[in-house]
């Protein structure tokens, strides 16, 4: 039996495993095969090698999110973490695996929010969008894709890389008849874009995200409204894509200008179109798959950052 032992130097040790040990359990749930021990400032790991191995991996990224940020929960123990199973696949399939909890901030919000990549997949979409000028992210509720997708736009921003952010979703109700909505145009249509509005609030503050309202640097519409329109010098976002039909999907690629940047989020098992209407991402996944240029990333249950009920409420539907 091998053994590893780890002397914590900077970390609190009750920080480390949390109130009533609830992070060592994680631990413990995460490793079954390892038997770890865990006194003072002292952890003892005994179990097969290539388990240690890995745990050794995993544990350091959780070291490295405490020296980093001062704090950490059980949800970020969950997340940084990740699934073993996936990370003994990706070893054992000679893939680099990503540090899941320590990406470098994408932006910086009002109220010393930071918003960063959190999940193998999401640093993926951080890394694609340099490379490629669309960029595909499908997968289940609670990925971070939009997220991570509108924190991608603010930057590109700020940084001046291009003048307008452009968001954008099919006006699809999600099994309710909201029925005939009060207001003018704009109120009608917000409730469906509210989403969007919610990411940009964590991310720049209220009284400038009024000014890009209003100005249009930044522009929260409908789908429907993207066509006949040529998108250029700007990051547009097409959300919940699943909710577009076949001609919509081909509409709004084929919007992109010279300068423009596109990612296009989706989760092909919520589809609200009525039944006698196709999705066109699926379709569209399959077509532009391969083309240099666009890239296609699949996030999946292991991406789950909101609440930790989340990632197993997916699991009881079958969706991961």
């Amino acid at each position: 039996m091998n053994e590893l032992n780890i002397t914590l130097e900077y970390v609190n040790p009750a920080m480390l495993w949390g109130a009533q040990n609830e992070h060592f359990e994680v631990f413990k749930k995460q490793f079954p095969k390892l038997k770890i021990v865990a006194r003072g400032n002292e952890v003892k790991v005994l179990g097969d090698e290539q388990e240690i191995a890995l745990f050794k991996t995993q544990f350091d990224r959780v070291v490295s999110h405490i020296e980093r940020y001062n704090s950490l929960t059980p949800n970020d123990v969950e997340v940084i973490l990740g699934s073993p199973k996936e990370a003994k696949a990706a070893k054992k399939n000679g893939e680099k695996v990503v540090a899941t909890g320590g990406g470098e901030p994408i932006v910086f919000g009002p109220n010393g929010i930071v918003v960063k990549a959190r999940t193998a997949n999401q640093r993926r979409m951080v890394e694609s969008i340099v490379r490629n000028d669309i960029l595909f992210a499908i997968g289940p509720a609670g990925t971070g894709k939009t997220y991570t997708a509108v924190a991608l736009a603010v930057r590109a921003l700020r940084n001046k890389e291009v003048r307008r952010i452009i968001l954008t979703r099919p006006a699809v109700e999600a099994g309710e008849n909201l029925g005939f909505l009060p207001g003018d145009l704009k109120e009608k249509v917000d409730p469906y874009l509210r989403p969007l509005y919610d990411a940009l609030d964590d991310m720049i503050p209220a009284e400038k995200l009024k000014v890009f309202l209003e100005n249009r640097t930044i522009e929260v519409a409908p789908l429907a409204f993207m066509r006949g329109r040529t998108l250029d010098n700007c990051f547009v976002i097409l959300d919940e894509a699943q909710n577009a039909t076949d001609m919509q999907v081909k509409m709004f690629l084929t919007r992109m200008g010279p300068t423009a940047k596109f990612i296009v989020t989706g989760d092909v098992t919520q589809i609200d179109l009525p039944k006698k209407q196709q999705s066109g991402l699926p379709t569209a996944l399959k077509l532009l798959d391969g083309i240099e240029g666009i890239d296609i990333i699949h996030l999946s249950g292991g991406d789950v950052v909101r609440h930790k009920l989340v990632k197993r409420i997916l699991a009881a539907y079958g969706d991961i």
